[in-house]
C-alpha cells in the first residue's frame, strides 16, 4: 500500500479542483453523510450520476451547485463499477468504515473518473492520506480504473433550530442566526449552512413572516458540548425576545414524524412540541422554555429538507401548490 497525504498528492499530480470533503457519521443508524465540494459544477453533476448507478455504500445523492451531499451506509460493499453504461457507474463510493476517530471512504474509478478519485479528491481540505492499494492505482488516466482508500476526521452532525429570538419593534432570527454561525471558532465545529423554514403564518403569537433558523454543523465528537454552549449563550445573549427557543439534534436523519406537516399547517402547543421532541431525541437547551420551542423544533424538522423547507406546506421549488 502507497500512503499520500494532500500534500503528496499535490505535488505528484499537480493542483486540481477539491475544495471541501467532510465526513460526518451516525454509528447508531449506520449511516454517514458526505460532504464534496469542487470548484466546478459539471464534474460534481457527472459524478453524482454514476456514483448513483454504481451503488455500493451510496443511498442517496443530492447536488447544490458545485457541492454534492451523499447519504451512505456504513461498511463494505461491491459496487456495478466499470465504464459508464446503463447499469454501471464509471466512479463508485465502495465503503465508509469507521476506524477510531478516522473515517475510510473506498473509491473506485475508471479514466477520467479514476484522475477525480485518485488524484483530485485527496487533494481536498479535510483529508488526512490516502492510501493506494497499489503503484498501478497511482498510474492515473487513459482507460486504466484506479482504487484508493481516502482518510478523513470522524465527524458527527448536529443541527440547531432557533425561534423568536425578536420582536415586532426589532430583531430578526435568521440575521442572529448567521451571526453566531459566522462568530463560532470552537475547535472542532465546521459550519455546514443555514435554513430558513417557513412555519405556519397563521399562527396568532408570530412575529411578522412566522420563519425559524437552522444552523447545521459537522462536529468533532468531544466537541459537541462546547459547540451547544456557545450557540446558546450567543443566541440568549444577543436576543431581543423574552420567548427564545433553541433546539438540537445529533444524528443523520430524523425519525418520521407528522409534525413536519403539523408545524406548517397547525396551531401548536408547547407542550406538545415538547413530547414530541423527546419522542424524536430532540433536545432543548434555552432557558426560556416558551412558545419559541414551537418554531425551533419545526426549524430542526425541516432544516435538511432542501428548499421546501422555505415554502408553505406542499410548495414545490417551481411556485406551484
Amino acid at each position: 500500500m502507497i500512503v499520500l497525504t494532500p500534500d503528496e498528492v499535490r505535488e505528484r499530480f499537480g493542483p486540481l479542483f477539491a475544495e471541501k470533503f467532510i465526513v460526518m457519521v451516525d454509528e447508531e443508524k449506520g449511516l454517514a453523510e458526505i460532504l464534496e465540494t469542487c470548484r466546478h459544477r459539471g464534474t460534481i453533476e457527472w459524478d453524482v450520476m454514476n456514483r448513483r448507478r454504481a451503488g455500493g455504500a451510496l443511498t442517496a445523492a443530492d447536488v447544490q451547485g458545485s457541492s454534492m451531499t451523499m447519504t451512505a451506509r456504513l461498511g463494505a460493499y461491491e459496487p456495478h463499477f466499470g465504464a459508464a453504461g446503463q447499469e454501471i457507474g464509471g466512479q463508485a463510493l465502495a465503503g465508509v468504515e469507521v476506524e477510531g476517530d478516522e473515517v475510510v471512504t473506498t473509491w473506485a474509478g475508471i479514466a477520467g473518473a479514476g484522475v477525480g478519485v485518485a488524484a483530485c479528491l485527496p487533494q481536498a481540505p479535510g483529508v488526512i492520506r490516502a492510501e493506494y492499494p497499489s503503484e498501478e492505482d497511482l498510474h492515473i488516466g487513459g482507460a486504466r480504473a484506479c482504487r484508493v482508500r481516502i482518510v478523513s476526521p470522524k465527524y458527527e452532525k448536529v443541527s440547531i433550530g432557533i425561534d423568536d429570538t425578536d420582536t415586532k419593534e426589532e430583531g430578526a432570527t435568521w440575521v442572529l442566526a448567521l451571526q453566531c454561525a459566522e462568530a463560532c471558532k470552537v475547535e472542532g465545529a465546521e459550519y455546514l449552512n443555514m435554513r430558513l423554514v417557513q412555519l405556519n403564518p397563521k399562527a396568532p403569537k408570530k412575529t411578522t413572516n412566522c420563519v425559524g433558523s437552522v444552523l447545521n454543523f459537522a462536529v468533532r465528537p468531544g466537541a459537541v458540548d462546547d459547540l451547544l454552549a456557545f450557540v446558546k449563550d450567543y443566541i440568549e445573549e444577543h436576543a431581543v425576545s423574552g420567548d427564545t427557543g433553541i433546539a438540537y439534534y445529533r444524528g443523520i436523519g430524523l425519525p418520521e414524524t407528522e409534525y413536519a406537516r403539523k408545524i406548517k399547517t397547525e396551531l401548536l402547543t408547547r407542550e406538545e412540541v415538547e413530547a414530541e421532541a423527546t419522542r424524536l431525541g430532540i433536545t432543548f437547551i434555552d432557558s426560556a422554555a416558551s412558545k419559541g420551542r414551537i418554531g425551533a423544533l419545526g426549524a430542526v424538522l425541516w432544516g435538511n429538507r432542501g428548499v421546501e423547507a422555505a415554502g408553505l406546506y406542499g410548495e414545490r421549488p417551481d411556485g406551484s401548490l
